[in-house]
């Protein structure tokens, strides 16, 4: 079976198509400016090779137009025709109260998609507008919603809820949703494959962090609380988002700056975070190099806020778990941050933390562990594959659906 994954954004489309006899990747690439001008496709065929295409791309049909076109042409694609594609994944960012898994795309799940376009007014419009695409390019083709919330629905009422009229939260659902869900599971499960123990007797915390950033409490191999909540804007400070803040900022600054809503959602999730601290950039990279490098004292205010805040969740998470078996670091930062992830937990002896620094220096994109073997808490490195679970849901569903 061949899956093809498609993760659309706004203005981007990712995608990635895996053949699940053997979970290879054939080919991956992305659709850059979609609607925009200069917009264009990079393609990445499965020996490293890299193509860009430039053309008008409209919108995001007209993208995975390109897309198809690239995997199917004779000089550049994988694949002879578009009947050897067996079905798609999509990235589904919200499935509310309603999705605890996976879901078949039909005409019920694609209605409750657009009915929670509020909740995710960023996100579930433009992966519904790659869903309408497929069904287009490629009629009867089987599709599958695979929700970046689904995972956290596990999470307890007491955990998920918000000190507001409980009459809000039946009214509009108001609660904590958390994000990065398909992350989370994958490298949890990972961890304990690769230590060959089983998740059902574990606590584990994953800190999955890059340009957005979140950890999750798992016990026994469901989620039990998550750092980001009714929208990927609380928790951990990440580049362009503040994190964790208290309300009354936020109405002062709308009032003293005079700003509206929508001004005020585009700073919060646009101009906050360590671009706003450290006033260099919100790549990581580039707040390291100016702080250890150059000396700037904002970059490396940022880098020990965004610290202090994983270290503070971390001891949380131990907290309500009762105890903490394995740490796992992920994301773009937590797979390729060797000082990060060392200055994180050098304040975690006290969960019984006995951290490895010669396994952890210079560890970049590895699975590994990177604490000692006396260690209470096993530390790891575990790169993430969102797009591989989302290929083996579909897979998944669609042979249960068949």
């Amino acid at each position: 079976m061949k899956i093809l994954v498609l993760n659309c954004g706004s203005s981007s489309i990712k995608y990635q198509l895996f053949n699940m006899t053997d979970k290879t990747l054939l080919a991956k690439g992305i659709v850059e400016k979609v609607g925009l001008k200069g917009s264009f496709l990079k393609h990445t065929k499965a020996n490293g090779q890299k193509i860009t295409f430039e053309g008008e791309i409209l919108d995001h049909q007209t993208g995975i137009e390109y897309i198809l076109g690239v995997l199917t042409s004779e000089k550049h694609g994988c694949i002879a025709g578009l009947e050897e594609i067996n079905a798609v994944g999509h990235r589904v960012a919200h499935g509310g109260e309603h999705f605890n898994d996976s879901a078949f795309i039909d005409s019920s799940v694609h209605q409750t998609i657009e009915n929670l376009f509020e909740l995710a007014p960023l996100h579930n419009p433009a992966n519904l507008k790659g869903i309408d695409a497929m069904a287009q390019l490629i009629p009867g083709i089987q599709q599958v919603a695979v929700f970046d919330t689904s995972f956290h629905q596990t999470i307890p009422d007491y955990a998920y809820m918000y000190g507001i009229p409980y009459s809000l939260y039946k009214k509009y659902k108001i609660r904590r949703y958390g994000f990065h869900g398909t992350s989370h599971r994958f490298v949890a499960h990972s961890a304990c494959q690769a230590l060959n123990v089983s998740i059902e007797d574990k606590k584990i915390i994953t800190c999955h962090l890059g340009n957005g950033a979140s950890i999750a409490a798992i016990s026994g191999g469901n989620s039990v609380d998550t750092s980001m909540g009714f929208t990927p804007v609380e928790g951990l400070i990440m580049g362009t988002r503040a994190g964790d803040l208290d309300l009354g900022v936020l109405t002062f600054i709308m009032d003293k700056e005079e700003i509206d809503q929508q001004t005020a959602n585009t700073l919060v999730n646009k101009h906050r975070g360590m671009l706003a601290i450290s006033e260099v950039s919100s790549d990581m990279r580039e707040i390291e190099n100016e702080a250890w490098n150059k000396g700037n004292e904002r970059a490396l205010l940022a880098l020990k806020m965004f610290e202090y805040r994983v270290t503070k969740y971390i001891g949380a998470y131990a907290a309500a778990m009762n105890g903490v078996d394995i740490l796992i670091f992920t994301g773009g930062i937590g797979e390729n941050g060797p000082e990060i992830r060392e200055a994180i937990c050098q304040n975690l002896q006290f969960l019984g933390v006995d951290f490895d620094q010669t396994k952890n220096d210079n560890l970049r994109g590895k699975l590994a562990v990177i604490s000692q073997e006396s260690s209470k808490v096993t530390v790891m490195v575990v790169p993430t594959n969102e797009e591989l679970v989302i290929a083996e849901d579909t897979e998944r569903i669609v042979k249960a659906h068949s």
